[in-house]
């Protein structure tokens, strides 16, 4: 959902009854887009790297439609290296930077716009742009909900976005926020009636503070506004500078806060000093790690890694993925330097031996310390990432991988093997689990273990009792037995009772391997993943007696 052309319509509609505003995605027809923009006299859309190439396509067609038609782009893909985009046959106009004066005052001025600031238009063969500072009050916020304007229940099922204040107070050489460091908070009663708006009608909601933790009072108070009023499907997602997460909004949170309601996206980025030091990034992994394993008990975490930082070579890569694995993080995302127009890390290209794709995302080919084939290769750890533990599906392999062996080997041996024999863009369950098992086996013969914790992920993902594979059930005479002495429900349940070389409980408890036999029981319901029947241990046990 986009929040700068809700809030661009909510500051002009009154003054100007015929302006209207409509939202669509990249996979809808660009056809059918076009038609119905070829109506109105002027079409303004908002430009991010993911929408422009598309935005652009939509605009041509436009003019097909209507030739009369005047096209006007904003959002940041446009506010920076915007002498191509000008030169378009289809664009006429180009707002850089925030949006709310210069947009406001082209409504009021046009078509005479000579004088609206931070205007780009081209007549002819003459471009004419009127850079100025300015800077919206966002105090005007006031009393304006962005959200008022559609039917509630369009909400819901989207993940709806609200700002509780613009600017980064850190300079990240990479990253657009780090070219406002002003941080300018809106109104709090304003903040807490939309947010009140949200949580009535959306479901998860996501805060687009680049450092929602910077001020500990107003982060406390926003929390306990959300415990006083949230409903039980709602989640909050934060984007958080854990190395500076003040202690008393930790404790709030172990006091307070239940788990899974708060959702904290952590950008780590690196763990090499030296990179953070050259893209002018202040952290300290040490402090991050500790405030991370004081809050996992209580918040769903999402952590980010960048892959190719200068000075980062792929002993350094390996390193950081590595220690920022073993925090175990539900979501790790494993993204790659793009270098976004207006950045600095665009003017330290040539620095570092940089080449990136010319065309959005801009994203890195090469540089000076990882080679093309090495970023390739990570490409395909990246995604063996995705499909093993961001789903989650191997969830047990992984873990004992990260404890015993190398989780960025694992991971990059796993994703090539996938690659050779299915698409990363097509492939099914049974795909995704004969692969794991498969690999674990070719590449690690010898751990047994490893072999069954990767069967064990496979029988645990299923709702509904699987095929047996990769590890057999015990024999029918002590299943029975089995199933008769703990009493199990088969009438209600399906059961899959595994034989394992180690003591599974240790392991799920402390991650420490035992080699004794245990039983592993799964019920399904069908509805749900299974449970393991792990309050019957002492028990399984005497099976071995």
């Amino acid at each position: 959902m986009n929040l700068a052309v809700r809030l661009l319509y909510a500051n002009n509609y009154v003054q100007y009854p015929n302006l209207s505003w409509k939202e669509f995605t990249i996979r809808e027809d660009k056809d059918e887009i076009a038609v119905y923009c070829a109506k109105f006299d002027v079409i303004a859309f908002s430009c991010y790297i993911w929408n422009i190439t598309p935005t652009l396509l939509v605009a041509e067609k436009i003019k097909q439609l209507n030739p009369n038609i005047k096209i006007l782009l904003g959002g940041p893909e446009v506010s920076y290296e915007w002498q191509d985009i000008i030169t378009h046959k289809a664009i006429d106009y180009i707002i850089t930077g925030e949006g709310e004066i210069p947009f406001q005052q082209f409504l009021a001025s046009y078509p005479n716009l000579d004088l609206v600031p931070n205007l780009v238009q081209q007549t002819g063969d003459h471009i004419h742009y009127n850079p100025q500072s300015v800077m919206f009050d966002v105090k005007n916020y006031a009393n304006v909900n962005p959200y008022e304007f559609e039917a509630p229940e369009e909400i819901y099922n989207k993940v709806s976005y609200i700002e509780t204040s613009r600017g980064c107070p850190y300079k990240c050489e990479f990253c657009l926020a780090s070219l406002d460091n002003k941080v300018r908070y809106l109104p709090i009663d304003n903040i807490k009636s939309n947010l009140l708006y949200l949580m009535k009608h959306g479901k998860v909601i996501k805060f687009l503070d680049r450092t929602f933790n910077i001020k500990r009072d107003f982060t406390i108070d926003i929390f306990q506004f959300i415990l006083d009023h949230h409903r039980p499907e709602n989640i909050f997602q934060f984007e958080i500078t854990a190395d500076i997460l003040h202690p008393d909004i930790i404790a709030f949170i172990q006091e307070k806060v239940p788990r899974g309601l708060f959702r904290f996206e952590i950008g780590i980025q690196t763990v090499n000093q030296n990179a953070n030091l050259e893209v002018s990034r202040k952290q300290s992994f040490e402090k991050t790690r500790g405030v991370i394993k004081e809050v996992e008990n209580k918040i769903e975490l999402h952590l980010d890694l960048i892959v190719g930082l200068p000075l980062d070579t792929w002993e350094d890569t390996k390193y950081s993925f590595e220690e920022v694995f073993k925090l175990f993080a539900p979501e790790l995302q494993l993204g790659f330097l793009k270098f976004l127009k207006g950045t600095p890390m665009r003017e330290k290209a040539d620095k570092h031996e940089y080449i990136y794709d010319p065309l959005p995302p801009y994203q890195i080919i090469e540089s000076k310390y990882l080679s093309k084939s090495q970023l390739s290769d990570i490409v395909q750890l990246e995604n063996a990432l995705e499909i093993y533990w961001n789903k989650p599906r191997a969830y047990h392999t992984l873990k004992y991988i990260t404890l015993h062996h190398s989780i960025f080997d694992f991971l990059l041996g796993l994703g090539k093997y996938f690659e050779a024999r299915n698409s990363f863009h097509k492939y099914t369950l049974t795909d995704i689990f004969e692969h794991l098992n498969n690999f674990a086996r070719f590449a690690y013969p010898h751990d047994s273990i490893l072999h069954e914790l990767a069967a064990l992920d496979y029988y645990s993902y299923h709702k509904t009792r699987p095929q047996e594979q990769y590890l057999s059930e015990v024999d029918r005479p002590q299943r029975q037995h089995i199933v008769q002495t703990l009493n199990l429900n088969h009438q209600r349940y399906r059961f899959m009772i595994l034989p394992l070389s180690f003591n599974y409980q240790n392991w799920h408890e402390h991650q420490i391997i035992h080699r004794e036999p245990s039983l592993y029981i799964l019920q399904y319901n069908g509805l749900d993943k299974p449970i393991h029947l792990d309050q019957h241990h002492k028990m399984l046990q005497t099976f071995y007696s």
